[in-house]
Formats: C-alpha cells, structure tokens, sequence
C-alpha cells in the first residue's frame, strides 16, 4: 500500500534530520489536534466487561462516561444499525443530553433516498456539524444536500483526486473527511486540503481504525492543516492497548498532542508486536463488519426500517 511506504519515508527522514514531520510537511500550527467521541452500537462484551449500547439511554451514558473520562465535545454517532426512527431517537438524546457540544451522524451510506432526507430534516434545529454519507454516491449525496440544511460530509466517494474535481464541479458534499491511508499517504491529503480550500470545502481527519503509527500520521496531518476546522474522527478511545512505546497516547479535554520527537514521533513496542502476533495466530480475525454470535444475519426490507423500532440490528458490511 504507497500509504504505509510513505509513512515510513516520512518517519526515516525526519528521524535522518532529527526533525518531526511536521516540520517535512510545512510547519505545525497547531500544538493538539482535537476529537470526536465517535460512538457505537454494541452487543454486550463478554462477562459485562463492555456494556451494551443499543437504546438512548445506553447511547447517552456511553457518551457520558466518554466525555468525563476523555473531555470530548464533538460526538459522532455511528449509524446504519437500527431503523433510522430509532437511530434518530437516539441522535436526539444525545443533543438534549450534552447542550453547547456538537453532533455528526453517519449511517455509513445504507439509507434510502427517502430515509436520508427525512433524517436530514428532523434533524435540522440540532447543532450539527455535519451529516456523513447518510445515501450513497455523489449524486445521492446532491439529492439530500439540495433539499437538507445540514451540511453534507463523506470519507466514502471522494477518496481521490478525480472524485474531489467531481465534487467540485458539481456540488454534492460539503465537508471532505480526508483518510492518510485511502489517499496514499499525509502529503495527498495536504495536497487536497489546498484544493478544498480554494473550493471553499469543509475539512475533517478521517479515522481507519487506527493504532498508534496510523494515529501519529493524522496528529502531523492535523498539525500542519490551516483550514482544519472540525474535530477529526478515531476510533482509539475504544482501543485497550497499543503497540507503540510508552503505550496509548493520551487524550486531555478532547484533544491528543501532536508527537514532538523525530519523524512521526512514535516508535514500535516489538515486544507488543509479537504478544498481539501470538494473540491474532490464537483468535483470527477481527470481525469487523460482522457478529459471530448471530451466524447468518441480514439487512431487512430499507422501508421497512423506518416504521419497525423493533427491527433486528442491520450489518453495516
């Protein structure tokens, strides 16, 4: 992948010239780049060790314990599980919950037309930041953006270069969430703020999962960004380690420091590196996109899932 090459030139040069990254990549601005809470459905963990997430008041105390623990201000709900009446109840929850913070939603494309607009107009009076990918493509993406006053955001069809002159050309999203691994590396993605900023396009940090060496190439990203202007996504608040020395980075009052040694400023915990290796040979792999304890679940009927609260969960993958 040309991302992962270019992160380690990026870390090799800097560490070569004893100089952090964001020096090779026009200077940091900033000294802390801020994030969302980033929030998920969730079946229970195993023994209650992670509690369930599925109604409002669930929602609500997960995004609580995340704001008192982390001190986040932005709150992203991860959508496209339940029926959208319920997904709103919950987004709505949320809102009347943290008054003064900021909300964004994204159900990961898998609304109909329909289902996309009526979400985008109920929640027009709320402080969002953005909607995200709540239709597929671009030009469901226009659809919804022609007749919703929310702002339109994606990370899913504008992930290049041809996609962004797409976009700019003819207008379908207004926030461009830019990902250091789907654009081949941190210096596309300042590439693309430029032109996002002579368009007038809104821009975010896009998150991929990420552990500390991916982290540490959206903290650089973010540090040298001018028009940066919303908090960027992650998923590592949920993570409960890491494979980097020194372990997790941390965050203060929503925000994670930008590393200040060499290069990208973090440098591989070998021993971690073979103990979670061991760990993956044991378990395989990550289900991701699916939940092993139910084998065999589908999507229902999309107009179905409006008028059903009691609908099972929807695979987002």
């Amino acid at each position: 992948m040309l991302a992962a090459i270019e992160f380690a030139c990026v870390d090799l040069i800097g560490k070569h010239l004893n100089v952090p990254a964001y020096d090779l990549l026009g200077g940091r601005i900033r000294d802390s780049v801020p994030f969302a809470s980033y929030l998920f459905f969730r079946n229970p963990g195993p023994g209650g060790a992670v509690p369930e997430v599925r109604t409002p008041e669930q929602l609500v105390e997960h995004a609580r314990a995340l704001k008192k623990e982390h001190g986040f201000s932005v709150h992203k709900l991860k959508g496209g599980v339940f029926p959208p009446s319920h997904e709103l109840e919950c987004y709505r929850a949320l809102a009347e919950a943290f008054p003064g913070d900021r909300l964004r939603y994204d159900p990961n494309a898998v609304l109909s037309l329909d289902e996309g607009l009526r979400f985008g107009k109920a929640i027009e009076d709320l402080d969002n930041d953005y909607l995200e990918d709540p239709v597929l493509g671009l030009e469901g993406l226009r659809a919804v953006r022609e007749r919703v006053n929310v702002p339109l955001a994606t990370n899913t069809v504008v992930v290049n270069f041809e996609q962004l002159a797409a976009n700019v050309l003819r207008r379908s999203a207004d926030v461009v969430l830019l990902d250091t691994t789907f654009w081949g590396g941190i210096r596309p993605c300042i590439k693309a703020a430029g032109v996002c900023e002579t368009f007038q396009l809104g821009l975010a940090v896009h998150s991929s999962g990420e552990l500390g060496i991916q982290l540490a190439t959206m903290l650089h990203l973010g540090a040298v960004l001018p028009n940066l202007t919303y908090a960027a996504d992650a998923h590592y608040h949920h993570l409960s380690d890491d494979v980097i020395e020194g372990g997790k980075l941390p965050y203060e009052n929503g925000r994670i420091a930008v590393p200040q040694g060499p290069g990208l400023g973090v440098s591989l915990d070998r021993d971690k590196v073979a103990e979670y290796a061991e760990h993956y040979r044991e378990v395989g792999d990550y289900p991701y996109d699916r939940d092993p304890s139910r084998p065999g679940w589908y999507p229902i009927v999309p107009n179905e899932r409006w008028a059903d609260p009691d609908s099972p969960l929807i695979p987002i993958g």
